[in-house]
């Protein structure tokens, strides 16, 4: 009797990986995440084992998200995870990030819109994870984009804080350094590999597939397929439908011995079967990847919907396609990768490129066509011409695809640069763009090549602002802003007048780079002088800009804050000045910190912040949350400063903005006498060889910190005289004054000490900044030993709202009552700066100045406070008992995060201090937790 065989997906020698899968989805639906990865060779049941867990997962009342990888679409950000997202039960949420990557990119926005889709990516997981758990399974992680790889690191690093199980489904190769990283990040326990199945595994199989015990020669022939369950499906498939197999009795018997011999010959087989035009339309589906839909599918092969149905439901009958949700899947990578392979290269190419325009003129997104270019020049190798259609594409989209997708945009837009000669339009134009792409792909030094190449023939006077801009860019990231700068200085030699002050203006944010400010101030004032003759509000926007900064860093705030109004009713009035806008506003908060303003400065700040982060723009988030951080830091709220700086993040971030972010986090713990200090200072070693003759007075301190703390104050000393006395940046080096004063003194080096005394006299002149007329008073009360003089040091400081050096300040005047015989005034101050540092947890501080105090005979009193606990509800912050309390009321990080307007990744942070904290391992313990201690809103203020 001839057999027909049953194909599916089989769990057959699966039973312990299934039940490690089910403890999985168990923990994951008792609110408890984690990240898992599958790994095993093509065929092996990877898939298998993971639907069969997202099964369970829908059981168990979990939110199920599925995302495919194809080679197609590794050029591409984030698809996976976007179309995976598509039917969140959220609004508009997943439509919101495809429309944000699909923008037109608007120059001047600053906005990196692969790098904001990935925060709305996340911030939508967390928002789904209030709804219910949720089970994320990527398959074929192999060929994940790298947008979709650092998106899963980032995810993996938060599954301890949400009901999230993030599964990585991968084959062993390729192997890619990205995917090992994330490999890491998963712990040993959680990693499965499936292994090929035993012969007794293969039989059952093999019945479960023919319905009859398998005799002893087709399980010869099924030995062959290595204990493969795909291939063993697919080779028992082939006989049955070549009526190689009979049963009788039950016993099911090949007749033959005529075998596929691998398993893309075993697919290839099954295919064969289907009919000419089902062959045919299957090869123009496999041109669009594993996963496709029905409508791109009707426009690349020219049918209307109707006219496929037949020919799809053949396919899905004959188990060559499978439904997947709203659009249609082959059943296997391998069997679309057979199609695929068996057209000859050179008619796959132009197939490619008829399917692109196709899908252009049917009005699909800019990256959906690229992806079928991309395989067309990959095919023909190095023979492709881009042709006078897809230059005219590239005219019309390539800003939108430089936006979303650099890496697609570069190898189409070198073959369109090469196909059209220099000074042909629109080779000039595409040269631009493609400058812009290499630079936003991360390849500057690429950048700079070919915006220097393009600049030898443009003429164009818009396009050579645009090489220039691109150029200067990308030198800034490498650390050459003084080939930046000379490069600007040849470019204003020659006549060039409708561009010149764009230009001037261009080498006044280099100056500014550079920590030239005197020259800086001078040439933004040229290039607002031509700019406001010529109308050109866009340059006067970053003249004005440019102006400010110059200024606020001269230690001129005073005279900078009336110009923010100005400038900002340019930036706000011109499109192209969004990223502008944002600049000048965290500039502002900066501004207003620096006049002791701080009630103003933080949150306006916090507004900066949030602007930055609703638009995407990552560069100006990553100030603001820097801008925030320090002003935190200066007045004592050392925890939410951390929670603001010290993020492990993928938000980009210039020299001075890391440099600043990991000072103030290595300042707080070598305060706190906490050994991460190190790992702060050594990450700012590499972004400090970058900063030029920039100050950042942050980095500066907690570097002397660290080397008083190894016993070395003269080289402590060094590290805050580096520089500082010919620098131009005056705010910055007021902050080292009084350490310097204070170390210099100690080392024995009074020239040294005068020398500072004179330059903090000279500095505070007429001003009334309460710490400007701090500084001299405590530089001078120091030298002289003057009680009086360091006193009034501290009152200003308190007026600033400053408390470290007004600690600083009190215990030195302790110090000198002290060795005047003094010892009522002197403990009267010990205890007051004792108080500050115990507030602050400055543990080093509390113990240096305690043993310098028993040597005066002085010790602490009995009503000095004690220590915060390290562990436990009473070490939490006050910001993290807000934070608890509203993980107790049910809410996301997001929503938390505008509740208490900090950002979600500062959330996030507290988040997980309080975990480390209390020992928990989810947020439904910390909402327990919290209800136990009557920890709600109210409670918490």
């Amino acid at each position: 009797m001839m057999i027909e065989t049953r194909y599916g997906s089989s769990l057959i020698g699966r039973r312990r990986h299934l039940d490690r899968t089910r403890e999985w989805i168990t923990a994951l639906a008792a609110g408890r995440g984690r990240a898992v990865l599958v790994e095993g060779e093509p065929g092996i049941g990877k898939s298998s084992l993971m639907r069969a867990a997202a099964d369970d997962a829908k059981t168990a009342g979990c939110q199920l998200f599925w995302a495919s990888c194809d080679e197609l679409s590794q050029a591409f950000p984030l698809l996976p995870l976007l179309d995976a997202l598509e039917s969140a039960p959220v609004d508009r949420g997943p439509a919101e990030i495809a429309e944000l990557l699909r923008a037109e990119s608007v120059p001047g926005n600053g906005v990196d819109q692969v790098a904001a889709a990935t925060e709305r990516l996340l911030s939508l997981v967390d928002e789904l994870c209030t709804g219910a758990p949720v089970l994320l399974v990527v398959d074929d992680l192999q060929w994940a984009d790298a947008a979709t790889v650092q998106t899963l690191g980032r995810l993996v690093r938060t599954v301890h804080q949400l009901p999230l199980l993030v599964a990585g489904v991968t084959r062993p190769v390729p192997i890619r350094e990205d995917l090992k990283a994330l490999s890491r990040s998963v712990r040993p326990a959680d990693r499965l590999r499936l292994h090929s199945l035993s012969d007794a595994e293969v039989a059952r199989l093999v019945q479960n597939t023919t319905g009859g015990r398998p005799g002893p020669r087709l399980l010869q022939l099924a030995g062959g397929a290595a204990g493969n369950p795909l291939y063993v499906t697919e080779l028992v498939d082939a006989l049955a439908r070549g009526g190689a197999l009979t049963m009788d009795d039950g016993l099911v018997e090949a007749t033959g011995t005529r075998t596929p011999g691998s398993l893309s010959a075993a697919i290839a087989d099954r295919v064969e079967f289907l009919s000419a035009p089902g062959r045919g339309l299957l090869r123009a589906a496999a041109l669009l990847g594993v996963d496709f839909s029905v409508s791109e599918l009707a426009m690349v092969s020219g049918q209307s919907v109707g006219e496929l149905m037949p020919v799809l439901d053949e396919a899905i009958l004959a188990g060559v396609l499978r439904e997947n949700d709203f659009a249609l899947a082959f059943r296997h990578p391998l069997i679309r990768a057979a199609l695929y392979e068996e057209m000859p290269a050179a008619v796959r190419a132009a197939w490619h490129r008829d399917a692109a325009r196709a899908l252009a003129r049917g009005g699909a997104p800019a990256e959906r066509v690229a992806r079928q270019l991309l395989p067309a020049f990959q095919d023909d190798g190095a023979t492709g011409v881009a042709d006078e259609w897809m230059v005219q594409w590239l005219v019309d989209a390539g800003q939108r695809l430089v936006a979303r997708a650099p890496g697609a945009a570069i190898p189409l837009l070198r073959r369109a640069v090469a196909a059209i000669p220099a000074g042909v339009a629109p080779h000039d134009l595409l040269a631009c763009r493609l400058a812009d792409a290499l630079y936003k792909s991360g390849d500057p030094g690429g950048g700079a090549d070919v915006a220097t190449g393009a600049l030898e023939y443009v003429t164009r006077h818009d396009y050579l602002v645009d090489l220039h801009w691109t150029r200067t860019q990308c030198w800034a990231v490498e650390g050459r802003a003084e080939e930046a700068l000379a490069a600007l200085e040849r470019a204003l030699e020659a006549p060039i007048p409708a561009t010149r002050h764009r230009l001037l203006v261009l080498k006044a944010r280099t100056l500014c780079m550079l920590g030239r400010l005197d020259l800086a101030g001078q040439v933004a004032e040229s290039a607002l002088q031509k700019a406001t003759d010529a109308g050109d509000r866009w340059t006067i926007g970053w003249a004005l800009g440019t102006l400010i900064f110059a200024q606020a860093m001269r230690g001129e705030s005073a005279q900078a804050l009336p110009l923010f109004d100005r400038a900002l009713t340019v930036a706000e009035t011109e499109p192209g000045l969004a990223d502008l806008r944002l600049g000048l506003q965290i500039n502002q908060a900066a501004v207003l910190g620096n006049l002791d303003r701080q009630e103003e400065a933080i949150p306006a700040a916090v507004q900066a912040r949030q602007m930055a982060d609703e638009v995407g723009n990552l560069v100006r988030l990553a100030q603001a949350q820097s801008t925030l951080g320090e002003l935190l830091f200066e007045t004592g709220r050392w925890d939410d400063a951390l929670a603001e700086v010290d993020l492990v993040s993928q938000i980009p971030k210039n020299p001075p903005t890391e440099c600043l972010d990991l000072g103030i986090a290595a300042k707080i713990r070598l305060h706190r006498a906490d050994p991460a200090a190190a790992r702060h200072l050594a990450e700012a070693e590499e972004h400090a060889a970058r900063l030029g003759d920039l100050v950042i007075c942050a980095l500066a301190l907690a570097r002397s910190l660290a080397r008083e703390q190894a016993g070395a104050p003269k080289e402590a000393l060094a590290e805050l005289m580096d520089g500082m006395l010919d620098t131009e940046e005056m705010e910055e080096s007021a902050g080292l004054l009084a350490e310097a004063t204070r170390l210099a003194i100690e080392v024995g080096d009074v020239k040294t000490a005068r020398t500072l005394v004179e330059r903090a006299e000279s500095m505070a002149g007429d001003s009334d900044v309460p710490h400007h007329l701090a500084v001299a008073p405590h530089c001078r009360g120091l030298l002289d030993r003057d009680p009086e003089l360091l006193l009034a040091a501290a009152e200003h400081y308190a007026a600033a709202k400053r408390p470290l050096p007004r600690a600083q300040a009190l215990e030195a005047a302790g110090a000198a009552l002290a060795e005047r015989g003094d010892l009522g005034g002197a403990r009267a101050h010990f205890t007051s700066a004792h108080a500050i540092y115990s507030e602050l947890g400055a543990e080093w501080d509390l113990a240096r100045t305690q043993a310098k105090f028993r040597s005066y005979g002085i010790r602490r009193g009995p009503h000095a406070r004690h220590r915060r606990a390290d562990s436990g509800w009473d070490s939490l912050t006050p910001t993290e008992m807000k934070v608890a309390g509203l993980v107790a009321e049910g809410m996301s990080n997001p929503q938390i995060a505008a509740h208490l307007f900090l950002s979600r990744r500062t959330v996030q942070t507290h988040v997980s201090h309080i975990l480390a904290k209390l020992q928990l391992h989810s947020r439904t313990e910390i909402a327990r937790e919290a209800s136990l201690r009557g920890a709600g809103v109210e409670s918490v203020g």
